[in-house]
């Protein structure tokens, strides 16, 4: 009999790691090749994983919960035919020597060393642990949750001094089911008192939060905003909003508006459709515009592509059709997969000012805020009602500067202040 390796998939381009939300085999159960193993939870897909062979699973290397980067092996199978490739298997199965042990730092792999998931800095923090002191077995030296867990059960907690590497752990089938005192004596001491609900965290939630504190992490934040005169966009937009439900089957909003401003401003200052690439910044080609679309407990950022090429018609129309892919839960990896710049609608729920979080690893995240009427001096003295709305942005400020943003500001507010009859087609 042969084994084989089930890594963690890359579900998306910009995507570096999965959480194991719910495993969908286990140990001694027999598949065929393209049978779903588990589910698979991202910052922005929650996805199956296929089996690449047809066998019998020898072992599952990952537990629920747990956080690994691209490319990590998830489980084992094992296959008809062949010799067992005992020296692939051991790369995988630790062994049960010391669990600390110094190693040279200069001999590992640190590409992925500062990259921490949500669970590994609050351990880190719980029990003091210095994480520039520790040496992770995860793909590029990725500090895992396993490793830290290793070094509290031993007590050999890294001091100022010292430098500890993890050496993977002994990996049994009945891990998951040996460990939930672990996992427990490490939630937060938080009292709960008669009344109180618990409510588990889901995977994409765990997903949400492992994004945002990444992006908060890595990205340091810079925010703007200014305001802006929509009266005529509000004005024109009423005027077509009942005949173009009844003609096209689905709602003109004003956000359809904002996205298409956005675009063509994108068009024009292309530094701000860039991420971060660590010794470079890449400015991409495409624009596609990630929206935010919200459910009772989770957010998901569907990609309207191409966004600079369609008609206010055509965007008002994909946003009406990922709401409702969000909504009942018929959104694909596809459609979630490209954006180089996100708009939310965060004016939706009654909001006038807000700073989002950049949605990783783009550069900037445009937050659309309530429109409202508010009394505005005009040029010639004169106090009118004007329809106003802010446009609140956060920024990547290693990636772009105050001046290039406020740019760019400027030039959607003149798009949305000029929109009107006369001069804006919908078509």
């Amino acid at each position: 009999m042969a084994t084989e390796k089930i890594t963690m998939p890359q579900l998306g381009e910009s995507v570096t790691e999965g959480t194991i939300s719910k495993w969908l085999v286990a140990v001694g159960d027999k598949v065929n090749k393209y049978d779903p193993l588990t589910e698979v939870m991202t910052d922005k897909v929650n996805a199956e994983v296929p089996s690449s062979f047809s066998g019998t699973i020898k072992e599952l290397v990952a537990e629920e919960g747990e956080t690994l980067a691209v490319g990590e092996v998830i489980c084992i199978i094992e296959v008809e035919g062949g010799v067992v490739e005992t020296e692939a298997v051991e790369k995988v199965v630790s062994n049960t020597e010391s669990a600390v042990t110094p190693v040279p730092s200069e001999t590992k792999d640190t590409t992925n060393k500062r990259r921490y998931s949500p669970a590994v800095l609050k351990l880190s923090q719980d029990h003091n642990i210095d994480l520039e002191k520790v040496n992770g077995t995860g793909a590029g030296g990725r500090i895992t949750r396993k490793d830290l867990l290793k070094i509290i059960e031993t007590g050999a907690i890294p001091t100022t001094t010292e430098k500890i590497a993890v050496q993977p752990e002994q990996t049994e089938a009945t891990s998951v089911d040996s460990q939930p005192s672990v996992k427990s004596s490490h939630a937060p001491s938080i009292p709960v008192t008669v009344g109180d609900i618990e409510i588990p965290v889901t995977g994409i939630r765990k997903a949400i939060a492992a994004n945002m504190l990444r992006s908060k992490h890595e990205a340091p934040h810079a925010w703007t905003m200014v305001e802006v005169d929509a009266t005529n966009l509000v004005d024109y937009r009423n005027s077509l909003k009942d005949e173009f439900k009844k003609k096209e089957g689905f709602n003109l909003t004003f956000f359809a508006f904002f996205v298409k401003a956005v675009a063509q401003a994108l068009k024009e200052f292309p530094q701000i459709n860039s991420m971060w690439a660590g010794d470079k910044i890449i400015q991409k080609k495409d624009i596609n515009v990630s929206i935010a679309v919200a459910t009772d407990d989770a957010l998901f950022v569907p990609v309207i592509k191409n966004a600079d090429e369609k008609t206010i018609k055509g965007i008002a129309r994909e946003i009406s059709e990922l709401a409702v892919k969000v909504r009942t839960g018929k959104l694909k990896s596809e459609d979630m997969q490209g954006g180089t710049f996100t708009v939310n609608n965060t004016g939706s729920f009654g909001s006038i000012q807000s700073m989002g979080i950049i949605n990783y690893p783009q550069a900037a995240i445009l937050q659309v805020e309530s429109i409202v009427k508010r009394p505005v001096v005009m040029n010639n003295g004169m106090i009118a009602v004007r329809d106003i709305v802010n446009l609140c942005m956060s920024l990547d400020h290693r990636v772009l500067d105050g001046l290039v943003c406020g740019r760019f500001l400027a030039r959607v507010k003149e798009i949305i202040e000029k929109t009107s009859k006369d001069n804006t087609s919908i078509y």
